[in-house]
């Protein structure tokens, strides 16, 4: 951005070209005709100039060269799970998430046979141990190994805590000591409908609740952010850039690193049943601008995942998407390419300057947690998805192949492996859970009825 291009051409200044639109649009108003405003609550304009800036945007750190391509594999059977982490590496993967649903299984027997020097692993645990996490450890690399344990995000998905509020947290402090790290998974309030502001704000807050109850931060080595990437193609990577620099605000103030890992996966919202293969081009969309943002590992969505049992078809193929962008689209060949762009540059400030409006107003009112449990994070997210959802019945939000062009011979209903709509399930909850929705749920609800 700060070097001149073209120097033998005259500069046109943003009023030249907006006079200019201005004569060309034979007297339509301007900011009726061109401009037109996001969920998010920003005006967004027909062209960026360098005008827009007071001083050009410093060059990032990220290094897109970098990035990892990941496949999630659930642990149900050991022995299974490695034998299928060896052959995806083997065909291209560089990087492995196992779930692990239990502290019983045996880390040796999971690991057997992986290069721990070169694959980046991660673990996402769906229990709270550090008992396990310790013998994590003790076979890691650690440079390599990355443990998610969020026990905010738990209680805002499930509604409840692992045990309650303080075993959780004196657990919780005790694998940050061990790991040096912490999670935040902030893919839930994507996938359930808030927009990209409340995304980064609920992002900074989540964080912030934690680095306000650790006794020691200085432990703290690493953050990972767990994002799920939507639809809006410059606004997704704008969203992982203004995260970065709001993570960077954040841990500038308790004084750890202000670096950050974002992992990222396609967001589950737009995703269909119906004309199902569209789901491909909306995932190599958004894995496109999870790497234009910079994420450091990308794990994509299978095209079937919502409708379909975890089967090699759908797993190679997403796979396959990645590795495409990466050798053969040279996604990997430029580390910050979004940089110098005025448009993603003046976005991304716009959204960090809203969300962390919005972040101070979470704090002034008690933090986030306090925000969870009396409701306010779940109404507002739910007022955001409602707005969506009301956009997206009534044709202004597309989705190809179910509120736009849907092929009435296609046919479903023989074809669900898996449960793919919201399940109701009566329980007792310390505060409303946050639910994940998909935009088409209720349209394809009713196609289903209507199948002969």
């Amino acid at each position: 951005m700060s070097k001149t291009l073209f120097k033998e051409f005259d500069s046109v200044s943003a009023k030249q070209w907006k006079q200019k639109i201005q004569f060309d649009l034979k007297g339509a108003d301007y900011n009726d005709s061109l401009v037109w405003n996001t969920n998010d609550d920003i005006a967004v304009k027909p062209f960026y100039h360098s005008d827009d800036f007071k001083e050009l945007p410093p060059t990032s750190n990220t290094k897109a060269t970098n990035w990892k391509i990941c496949e999630t594999i659930f642990v149900a059977d050991v022995k299974k799970s490695n034998i299928k982490a060896i052959n995806t590496l083997n065909k291209g993967a560089n990087s492995i998430k196992f779930i692990i649903p239990s502290k019983d299984i045996s880390i040796e027997s999971l690991l057997k046979n992986i290069h721990l020097t070169s694959t980046e692993i991660h673990f996402e645990l769906q229990f709270l141990a550090p008992n396990f996490v310790t013998k994590l450890i003790k076979t890691s690399t650690r440079e390599k190994f990355h443990i998610d344990v969020d026990i905010i995000g738990n209680l805002a998905r499930t509604g409840n805590w692992f045990n309650n509020l303080n075993d959780d947290f004196s657990k919780f402090e005790t694998i940050v000591k061990q790991t040096n790290s912490f999670s935040i998974d902030i893919s839930l309030y994507q996938n359930a409908g808030a927009n990209i502001v409340q995304q980064l704000a609920y992002a900074l807050a989540h964080a912030n609740e934690y680095l306000n109850l650790l006794k020691n931060t200085d432990v703290i080595k690493n953050t990972i952010f767990n994002v799920s990437i939507g639809t809006n193609y410059f606004f997704e990577i704008a969203k992982l850039r203004a995260l970065r620099l709001l993570w960077e605000t954040l841990a500038s103030e308790y004084q750890i690193n202000t670096n950050c890992h974002i992992f990222a996966t396609p967001t589950k919202r737009n995703k269909t049943i119906y004309d199902y293969n569209t789901n491909m081009l909306r995932t190599t969309t958004e894995c496109m601008s999870a790497i234009l943002g910079g994420a450091n590992t990308i794990n994509n969505l299978p095209y079937d995942a919502i409708f379909y049992k975890n089967n090699e078809f759908g797993n190679r193929i997403s796979r396959n998407q990645l590795l495409v962008l990466k050798h053969e689209s040279y996604f990997n060949k430029v580390n910050n390419p979004a940089d110098g762009a005025y448009y993603i540059e003046k976005i991304t400030h716009q959204l960090a300057e809203k969300a962390l409006t919005l972040f101070k107003s979470i704090e002034a009112n008690g933090g986030f947690l306090k925000q969870l449990k009396i409701g306010t994070i779940q109404r507002k997210i739910k007022e955001s998805a409602a707005k969506e959802q009301n956009q997206f019945n009534t044709g202004k939000e597309i989705l190809l192949g179910s509120n736009k062009h849907p092929n009435p011979k296609d046919k479903m209903k023989d074809n669900l492996e898996l449960y793919p709509f919201v399940k109701t399930n009566q329980r007792k909850t310390l505060i409303e859970p946050i639910i994940e929705k998909r935009l088409a749920e209720n349209l394809e609800q009713q196609r289903l009825k209507e199948e002969n």
